[in-house]
């Protein structure tokens, strides 16, 4: 035994361990004693077993086992740190000791299991259970559920959560094993005593003998209700409680009911899995839903009848479902589908609940309508549909449609809407069928009771009977006040039967408790155990709910007619306070009167009263007066004498004294008589003639209020105003209004009828009478103190200038409250008239926003519309959504009919692009105030949708939804937000914009309401989530929520909601809990009934929301108005800490609020001149710092503190980096709105950023950078220049910036680099970044490098300071720099310059070390052999460059983010810094000089305007023909005045701003116009045609949509832009010079203005579109023709390819084309034809005729055929000879198209003519013949050789030559049409090139090229030479082989030139293959447009002095065009040998 003796000694938990059995078995023995021995649960003895209990549970020896589980149960008894054991203890017991042999081991387990639940871990048990049911050993699935079973029955369905449960049930009836099955029964049996017949659903697919078996048992299952009977730790009083019931022996009954009454409340529904059946629809339900044939309809409705037969589904977005089912019940023919429809709808209705509220309200409107089917089963199905969908919703949403059909002619759709009223009633209590739902229900359904169909009366009586029940008598019997008796009984009557329905259904009628959710829901579940179900829960629940009812029924009964009290008797009450005493008197006769009025008064006093004496009739009046003073109320006959006080001379009484009298005894009569409104309406058309009397005015007044307190304000007010405004005095006018104004303030407001006064007030607003308006505008300001924001409304169409006096007088009263009424309460009982008073003021603000009139504008929302607002095209898109913005706009308020517009708008909140999602979020926000309150119904739809927007990443989009959500829930009211899963669906989103501002607007809401719906639990979880999410903000955010979640659900509430936190979570958030349960403020107090009257403050807080449930208190931030209901909340302020800091309204915020309304910079005059005076004269710090110290800092702030807004100034200094992210984004805020002041403090704003510069973070950062882009476009908007105090504090800091490790702050810094040029000449930006080149930071030095390649390149040399020479020294030192980014960086600056400037670069640069040198010249030479590169490219710039393959490089750089405006801006914000920059794009040069450094001074050069053609240098020799305008001698010195003119004018035409853009207009026009000038113009019509189209476009995409704009001046622009281009168009020499891709950019230009439907929609538009048409005439007459053919096709083949482009748009080009086709024959000699068949190959080789034929019309394919034909048939075989340009014509489907053609003609016209041709020659040559034909046969055979083609080609020629007269063509006869053409184009090539004579065919490759630019250039761009487009590098034999076809021409060999079309069109043509849009060419003409504004404005120099021609090849003078050419041969010779 010496090895037992060892582990005896060991300490327990060590033995515990051991290896040995024994020894554990031990250890578990000794640790059970220990366990039951320790007392204190915290002891930390419990500590050490932590680990171990799971090794007590799954001990490997089973003896060893049952001890360790009896010591592991003690264990989790006793300690208090057991829980954190849960999880695997238990699963350790499911899998180890379940599945034991021994029944003790399974015992303890399961005690061990129960325990765990006790100590609160029921949780973890559970999932570790329903984990254990998956296993395979059936013993543990057994045992698994045996343990629930236990658990359920022990502890209840309310710790034990079913759902899981019973998701898993059928699965174990499944079970192979039949104890699985068993036990799976007895827990079915277990948990049907819980919940009852909830568990029918779930189970009802389950084999139908063991449901069958489980009916049976659960007959059995005892009614009474079960009892929880063993408690949770936390449950300790409940458990005594039952305890000692147990002891007296009590039943299970009793008190025990108020937990209990949760049990029944399990609803199937939660228990029931989704079924998601969107995705099971048949593929083809939409098209058979829609199909002729019934039977498909039917077969496509019974398709989903099956799938919602599902009684839960998963929600989804079901619109067009629900659209389609709609649609069968609204318009289906059959009635049979009409009910199915019907049937579908109510299952998806009843298995959807809450989540189909969003759709009901376009459903209920069709139901009720389809009321008149007569059908039964129709019928039938229809109310089933209709109650089912009222359940899903509230009525209140539904009130609308509901109310809209009552007043429907056919008898059966009232009684059904009725009987359906009633129904829904049922569902209702008193707080969900609140007055305000009463009152229009009521007086419907009053309509109804009298309707002549009995069963129209029955249904109304029912649906009354049903209210009144609900509601009780007090709320309901003010509006039955009309109502007969035997009608009253009847609705009595009514009402105690329904009692009988209600109780059937859930027993006790009142117990709202239990009533709703059984009745509610359990009798909504379909499917085939509904019927049952219904029939179930009536019967079964019965008697053991009736037991309850007894006992429970009690309070709420006595308790619900006090609630109705609350909202309605007590209304009532003060209403009929006035009623019942109100006199209602009949008139009486004046003899009458008289008889009575002798009685009362003095004889002699009746005498005098029309005596002629004014002194008798005043003492007459004085006697009159003291017999009313003395006068009992009783006796005093009010209406005889008023009537004697009118009796003449009545009101006409001439002296004042007697009148003043008079109407004071008026006043007396009606303050002590029982004054009726019949004797007010004898004497008020007096008072109000009075009232504007200056004596006696008063008087008039005081008599109104006496008679308005008598006979109630609103009735006396609309009859003394409506008498005012019939009457021209506007002296009455203006002081009835003031009376009435003070009247509203001492009465109150209730009861008055707006809308009538309105019409008045305007009335009085339009008066000429200056004093009537005032007293209108006083009046409005009274009434919007009781009526709120909403008054502004009605007005919103008055004049600007009244508008604003009215804004004004509401700005006066906002903040005041209204007066508590003082008068027109005596004669109410006190409190019942306070409560009146109430009630009605409470309903006042939602009044008169339904007195609005509102327009329908459904039929508006056509589908049209909707389908643009779902458009592909973003653009499409954008319209759709102005139109809708154009349709609210017009309609000002609406009716909530918007047709299918919520869908489409919803699906526009997740557009990519976020500005239609801005857009989409202020129509939403317009929508809202358009709508008003009714927008309730749309807040499931769209609401919850612009919430998800809260969620996007940019700023401003979350800004504008956040704006959005405030306006929807000001009109809404919060109810509908919180209510249903949807927000706390948004909450669970992980992301963490969405929830900081989600719980930001919660934290904002939720202290302003009362009451929430209980769905707001929901959130709670996720707001748990949010108090641990990694975003700080989120936390911070959930941190302030959550006091208000607790104020609205209670500490308890939401401590449970932490049990299923992760233990640790779960200490934290508890902690934060106990934290906010201190800083919980009250929730804001009921709406104070007399105390608020004493406060007299009650009212107003109430109007500003009466419409949104004292929400939003008038505004949008809570802090901006004190509340006054928030009395109690004030208190607490001191204990609130930081939390409630923001929310408890004190007055300090109320001052910072007003503080942040103003500018947040100040203007002060010459602020900044002074400051920089300051710094010259260093009497303050220069800025400049390696890093900022706080003198600095502190410096600034003091600059500051003047010119900057207090609030501003402290958020950005701020030590927190989140103030700054908020300074920087009010500053971008105010950018616009504040640009003088932007403007003032722009240096202080720079080095405020500057020291942003230095933060670490980088959110501030990118927000800076943000700023200052936007910054830099406002100023150079602006024409703003930085100074050089600016630009020197700020720039080298910036710069520091480039050198930043993330690219996206890289790529901000350049591009704000490039920005800077703009407004800080590019020459001083260059010193700076050099000096950057200095930095440590191989990032910022590389990055410095590149930007300075950029400046070379966008501004050439001349930005190169301090010279060029020293600065490319530099640059190039950098070649040698350790870092390669920084080497590479350096040489491709250098390339660049190299580029610009040639080799002169080597000169500047100096001596390099010889490794440096060769890197250089090797990257030189790399990059000539790139295209885009290559100095090359500057020899190959046409005059007319319509496509370069390398965009210039400047501009790729840039992006597209400088668009052309800014471009043109340039121009303008050079300003007076401006250099003379040359800044042609390089590939806009041909510089010979500079390239072979003639000249190494830098010249300033006139920008080379790409369109001079060079024909001037050809002229004098070349064409003798006198078309060509002739040189003028002073052709020169014209030039070089005008053109740089010409380009200022030109430049201007495209300004943004239309004044100066039709200036410039204007000036050209006249140039055009006279003969003498308009040849100064040439040269420079692309340049136009470019500014002009740009023009266009701009007005098509900006003017047109500007509102602001007035239309007449875009018709004006419009017409000066048409007229001046005919007016170009009619002069041929010019309208010629316009190229190709001008003209292609033209035609589209015009064609999108014909097209565009908004110009018909201006008043001259139809003139406009004219006069296009016209202009487009002339340009395709006029212009060069081979130009506009070419840009015709390739629009087309452009139209054809953009998906985006209208069918109508193609049309148009063709039809151009057609037109182009027509004018052939004329013009056919003139047309390049090779270019023509170039553009129709590249047009079929992207279009080939199969695709063609595809296209919908066969327009296309018509129009290219009949191109062709024609071509073919004016050139005949010839045309074959045109296909030179195209390289492999095997692609080409034209050749074969071309052959066809030809062979179909040849056919026609037979072959006589050539057979006489031919004989001629035939009989000279017979002799020699044999011979000859010996030779040609040889040579033919050569030629038919692949090998000697050349050979037998060069001999043919030569024979040919020798024998001039040899007849070649019967070796070509026999030969196919492609030998023949070969041959002869072979022999024509060879001419060419031995004879070099004056006839260069037009087909050649080379000449073609020549004759397009006169100057060595290719046709492609570099590296396409001759033809060959396939990049190969061009040779200098090329070159010399052109020369020489230059020199050729030179000599002018005209011999052969009618074949060749004029030289002149030939020189005016470019020879592009393709035509690339012309926007190739704006940018470099745009800077040459600069430039050339820049000399003219400030140089004045010649703009000439080298007039540089198109191609920037300098030539002097066109004197000597020979010598040019020897000239331009020398050069090309040099450049040659400088190359080798």
């Amino acid at each position: 035994m010496g090895d037992d003796s060892e582990w005896m000694k060991l300490p327990i938990d060590q033995k515990c361990e051991h290896k040995l059995w024994k020894a554990r078995l031990n250890g578990y023995e000794e640790a059970l004693k220990l366990f039951q021995k320790i007392e204190d649960e915290k002891s930390p003895e419990w500590s050490k077993y932590l680990g171990l209990i799971k090794k007590f549970v799954t001990d490997s020896n089973a003896v060893a086992q049952l001890k360790g589980l009896e010591a592991a149960l003690a264990y989790v008894e006793n300690a208090h740190v057991a829980g954190k054991t849960t999880g695997e203890v238990a699963s350790g017991v499911v899998n180890k000791v379940f599945n034991q042999p021994k029944a003790r081991a399974k015992e303890l387990g399961l005690d061990i299991c129960l325990m765990y639940i006790e100590i609160e871990k029921g949780e973890a048990i559970q999932e570790e259970l329903l984990k254990g049911l998956d296993n395979k050993n059936p013993k543990i699935i057994v045992a698994c559920i045996e343990t629930l079973r236990k658990a359920l029955s022990e502890f209840g369905s309310k710790i034990i959560s079913l759902k899981p449960i019973i998701k898993v049930l059928p699965k174990l009836f499944e079970s192979r094993e039949k104890a699985v099955r068993d036990e799976a029964k007895l827990l079915a049996v277990e948990i049907y005593r819980w919940i009852r017949d909830a568990l029918r659903p779930p189970l009802q697919n389950i084999n139908s003998v063991q449901l069958k078996e489980l009916e049976e048992e659960w007959i059995k299952v005892s009614s009474a209700a079960p009892r929880q009977t063993r408690f949770l730790r936390s449950q300790q009083e409940l458990k005594a409680k039952f305890e000692q019931q147990q002891a007296v022996g009590g039943d299970a009954d009793g008190e025990g009911d108020d937990e209990e009454e949760t049990v029944p409340q399990v609803d199937a529904y939660e228990l029931l899995e989704a079924v998601e059946i969107l995705s099971k629809l048949p593929k083809d339900f939409y098209e058979k839903i829609e199909a002729k044939k019934w039977q498909e309809r039917k077969e496509a409705l019974e398709a989903v009848e099956l799938l919602v037969k599902n009684p839960k589904l998963e929600s989804g977005d079901y619109a067009d479902l629900v659209k389609a089912l709609k649609k069968v019940v609204g318009k289906d023919t059959n009635v049979m589908l009409v009910a199915l429809a019907a049937k579908c709808l109510a299952g998806l209705a009843t298995g959807l609940r809450k989540k189909f509220g969003q759709y009901a309200g376009h459903v209920v409107p069709t139901i009720l309508e389809k009321f008149k089917e007569k059908k039964p089963q129709v019928v039938q199905a229809l109310q089933e549909a209709i109650d089912a969908i009222f359940l899903t919703t509230t009525l209140q949403n539904l009130s609308e449609d509901i109310l809209a059909v009552m007043d429907n002619k056919n008898p059966t759709i009232k009684q059904q809407t009725s009987l359906f009223i009633a129904r829904s009633f049922r569902h209702c209590t008193p707080s969900t069928l609140p007055k305000s739902l009463l009152k229009p229900f009521c007086a419907a359904l009053l309509k109804h009771i009298n309707d002549s169909a009995p069963e129209v009366r029955d249904a109304g009586f029912e649906a009354l009977g049903t209210a009144l029940k609900v509601a009780g008598e007090k709320a309901v019997n003010p509006f039955l006040a009309d109502v007969d008796k035997l009608k009253l009984d009847r609705i009595k009557e009514c009402a105690e039967k329904v009692e009988l329905v209600y109780g059937k259904k859930t027993g006790g009628a009142a117990d709202k408790r239990e009533g709703k959710p059984i009745a509610g829901k359990t009798a909504a579940l379909p499917g085939p155990g509904g019927d049952r179900e219904t029939k179930d829960s009536a019967t079964k629940p019965g008697p053991q709910k009736k037991a309850s009812a007894v006992k429970s029924g009690a309070p709420p009964k006595k308790g619900k007619p006090a609630a109705a009290a609350g909202t309605g008797g007590a209304g009532a009450k003060g209403k009929k306070g006035p009623e019942t005493k109100e006199i209602f008197e009949s008139e009486l006769s004046i003899e009458v009167c008289e008889e009575k009025a002798a009685a009362v008064l003095p004889a002699s006093c009746i005498q005098q009263l029309d005596s002629g004496n004014w002194k008798e009739r005043l003492a007459c009046m004085e006697e009159f007066q003291k017999a009313v003073e003395l006068m009992e109320r009783n006796e005093m006959p009010c209406q005889a004498l008023v009537r004697m006080l009118a009796k003449k001379p009545g009101w006409k009484e001439t002296n004042f004294q007697v009148m003043q009298m008079k109407l004071h005894i008026v006043a007396l009569i009606a303050q002590k008589g029982n004054f009726s409104k019949t004797s007010a309406q004898v004497v008020l058309d007096g008072l109000v003639d009075k009232v504007g009397d200056v004596k006696c005015g008063s008087n008039a007044k005081e008599a109104m209020t006496a008679i308005a307190e008598a006979c109630q304000l609103p009735w006396t007010a609309e009859q003394v105003v409506a008498m005012a405004f019939s009457q021209k005095n506007p002296k009455n006018q203006s002081e009835t209004l003031n009376w009435l104004s003070n009247a509203i303030k001492e009465f109150g407001f209730s009861g008055l009828n707006v809308k009538a006064f309105i019409s008045n007030v305007k009335t009085a607003l339009a008066a000429t009478n200056p004093a009537v308006r005032t007293s209108a505008i006083t009046l409005l300001g009274v009434m919007y103190l009781y009526v709120g924001p909403p008054l502004r409304m009605f007005f919103e169409d008055e004049k600007p200038a009244l508008l604003s006096q009215i804004d004004a007088e509401f700005e006066k009263m906002q903040g005041q409250t209204a007066p508590a009424p003082t008068r027109g309460i005596s004669r109410h009982s006190a409190g019942g008239g306070d409560d009146g008073e109430e009630e009605e003021q409470e309903e006042v603000g939602n009044d008169v926003v339904d007195l609005l009139p509102r327009t329908d504008i459904g039929d508006k929302i056509t589908a049209e519309l909707v389908s643009k607002i779902g458009d592909k095209n973003w653009k499409i898109r954008k319209e759709g959504l102005d139109e809708v913005t154009s349709i609210l706009n017009e309609a000002k308020f609406i009716q909530p009919n918007i047709g299918e517009l919520p869908a489409a708008l919803k699906s526009r909140l997740n557009d990519s692009n976020k500005i239609l999602v801005q857009q989409t979020l202020s129509i939403l926000q317009q929508l809202a105030t358009a709508m008003g309150p009714n927008i309730k119904q749309h807040v499931k739809n769209l609401g919850i949708p612009i919430i998800t927007v809260l969620g996007d990443s940019k700023n401003n989009v979350r800004a504008a939804a956040l704006a959005t959500v405030n306006a929807w829930a000001e009109q809404t009211g919060m109810k509908e937000w919180l209510e249903g899963e949807d927000l706390s669906e948004e909450l669970k989103k992980e992301n963490p914009f969405l929830r900081q501002e989600l719980l930001g607007w919660l934290a904002e809401k939720l202290p302003t309401l009362r009451s929430v719906p209980s769905d707001l639990l929901l959130c709670v979880p996720h707001l748990y989530s949010c108090l641990e999410d990694r975003n700080g903000d989120v936390r911070k955010k959930a941190q302030d929520a959550l006091p208000f979640f607790m104020m609205h659900l209670g500490f308890e509430k939401m401590a449970k909601a932490t049990g299923k936190l992760k233990p640790t979570s779960k200490d934290q958030v508890l902690a934060m809990l106990e934290k906010a349960k201190a800083n919980m403020p009250a929730k804001p107090a009921a709406p104070a009934k007399s105390s608020s009257r004493v406060v007299g403050v009650a009212a107003p807080a109430k109007f500003q929301s009466a419409s949104a449930l004292a929400d939003d208190l008038g505004s949008n931030t809570m802090e901006s108005k004190p509340d006054p209901k928030k009395a109690k909340a004030g208190g607490l302020s001191s204990k609130t800490k930081g939390v409630q800091g923001k929310k408890v309204l004190s007055k300090p915020n109320l001052k910072e609020d007003d503080d942040k309304s103003g500018p947040i910079f100040i203007i002060v005059p010459n602020g900044k001149e002074q400051r920089m005076k300051e710094e010259k004269a260093l009497k303050v710090l220069k800025w400049n710092f390696t890093t900022p110290r706080d003198e600095y800092i502190e410096q600034l702030k003091t600059q500051m503190s003047t010119c900057v807004a207090k609030w501003l100034q402290d958020e950005m200094f701020h030590a927190d980096f989140q103030h700054h992210n908020k300074a920087l984004a009010v500053m971008i805020e105010h950018l616009e709105s504040e640009k003088d002041g932007v403007i003032s403090c722009l240096d202080l704003i720079l080095k405020w950023v500057t020291l942003r510069f230095f933060d670490t973070n980088t959110s501030v950062l990118m927000k800076t950078l943000e700023y200052l882009k936007l910054l830099f476009n406002l100023l150079s908007q602006e024409e703003y220049h930085l100074t050089e105090n600016e630009a020197s504090s700020f720039i080298p800091y910036l710069i520091l910036k480039v050198g930043e490790p993330k690219d996206v702050i890289r790529k901000d810094v350049r591009a704000i680099l490039n920005r800077m040029c703009l407004i800080y000449p590019a020459s001083k930006m260059f010193p700076f970044i050099m000096e950057g080149t200095k930095s440590k930071n191989s990032k910022q030095r590389a990055e410095c490098l590149e930007e300075l390649g950029c400046l070379v390149e966008s501004y050439g040399m001349n930005v190169c300071q301090p010279t060029p020479g020293k600065a490319l020294k530099e640059m190039a030192a950098h070649i040698g720099d350790r870092d390669n980014t920084v080497r590479n960086a350096a040489l491709n600056t250098i390339v660049t310059v190299y580029n610009v400037h040639g080799d002169q670069v080597f000169k500047l640069i100096g001596n390099l070390s010889e490794k440096d040198m060769s890197m250089l010249e090797e990257r030189i030479k790399r990059s000539a052999k790139r295209p885009s590169a290559a100095p090359v490219r500057q020899a190959e710039e046409k005059p007319q460059r319509t496509q370069s393959i390398n965009a210039n490089a400047g501009m790729m750089r840039k992006g597209p983010a400088e668009d052309m405006s800014s471009k043109l801006n340039q121009n303008r914000n050079m300003g007076s810094h401006s250099e003379t920059t040359h800044t042609v794009p390089r590939e806009f040069q041909l510089d010979l000089d500079e390239i072979e450094n003639d000249n190494g001074t830098v010249r300033c050069e006139m920008p080379a305007l790409v369109q001079h053609k060079l024909d001037d240098i050809f002229e004098p020799v070349l064409i003798p023909e006198p078309k060509i305008r002739a040189v003028s001698p002073h052709f020169d010195d014209m030039h070089s005045n005008t053109a740089s003119t010409i380009n200022f004018v030109i430049s201007q035409v495209a300004s943004g701003d239309i004044n100066t853009s039709i200036q410039a207009l204007t000036q050209i026009d006249e140039v055009l116009k006279q003969e003498d000038k308009a040849e100064a113009m040439s040269g420079h019509i692309d340049q136009f045609l470019i500014a002009t189209f740009m023009q266009l476009r701009l007005i098509y995409n900006t003017h047109m949509a500007d509102e602001k704009l007035d239309k007449d001046e875009i018709v004006r622009l419009y017409s000066c832009i048409i007229g001046s281009m005919i007016t170009l168009f009619q002069i041929e020499s010019l309208a010629r010079e316009a190229s190709t891709g001008v003209l292609k950019d033209l035609m589209h230009g015009l064609i999108t203005l014909m097209l565009d439907s908004r110009v018909e929609d201006l008043e001259e538009g139809e003139q406009v579109i004219r006069s296009v048409n016209l202009l487009v005439v002339k340009v395709l007459e006029k212009s060069d023709q081979t130009n506009i053919l070419s840009a015709l096709l390739v629009l087309l083949q452009d139209s054809l390819q953009a998906t985006a482009s209208s069918p109508k748009f193609s049309e148009l080009v063709m039809k151009c084309l057609w037109r182009m086709v027509r004018l052939l024959p004329e013009t056919i000699n003139s047309i390049n034809l090779d270019r023509i068949l170039l553009d129709i190959h590249i047009f079929m080789k992207v279009f080939p005729k199969e695709k063609l034929k595809q296209c919908k019309s066969d327009f296309p394919i018509r129009t290219l055929k009949t191109l062709l034909h024609t071509l073919c048939k004016l050139k005949g075989p010839k045309i074959l000879d045109h296909l030179t340009m195209i390289d492999n014509k095997n692609e080409s489907e034209l050749e074969a198209h071309l052959c066809r053609v030809m062979k179909h003609a040849m056919d026609q016209s037979g072959k006589s003519d050539k057979d006489t041709e031919k004989g001629a020659s035939r009989i000279e040559e017979k002799a020699s013949k044999a011979k000859v034909n010996d030779i040609l046969a040889e040579i033919f055979k050569k030629i038919g050789s692949k090998e000697n083609t050349k050979e037998g080609l060069a001999e043919l020629y030569e024979y040919k030559k020798k024998y001039s007269d040899a007849d070649i063509e019967p070796f070509l006869k026999n030969s196919s049409q492609f030998f023949q053409s070969y041959v002869e184009r072979g022999l024509r090539l060879i001419e060419t090139e031995r004879e070099g004579k004056g006839r260069i065919a037009t087909s050649t490759g080379i000449s073609s090229q020549m004759e397009g630019t006169c100057v060595p250039v290719s046709t492609h761009t570099v590296s396409s030479s001759i033809g060959n487009t396939n990049g190969e590098e061009v040779g200098p034999s090329v070159y010399l082989e052109r020369l020489k076809i230059l020199r050729q021409r030179c000599g002018l060999d005209n011999a052969k030139q009618e074949d060749r079309p004029p030289l002149t069109f030939l020189l005016s043509k470019p020879t592009l293959p393709t035509v690339a849009s012309s926007t190739d060419m704006l940018h470099s003409k745009l800077s040459q447009l600069r430039e050339s504004r820049e000399q003219y404005q400030h140089l004045g120099l010649d703009s000439n002095q080298t007039h540089s021609s198109g191609i920037g090849t300098t030539l002097a003078s066109p004197s000597s065009a020979a010598a040019n050419i020897d000239d331009l041969k020398k050069r090309l010779e040099r450049i040659k040998s400088s190359r080798k």
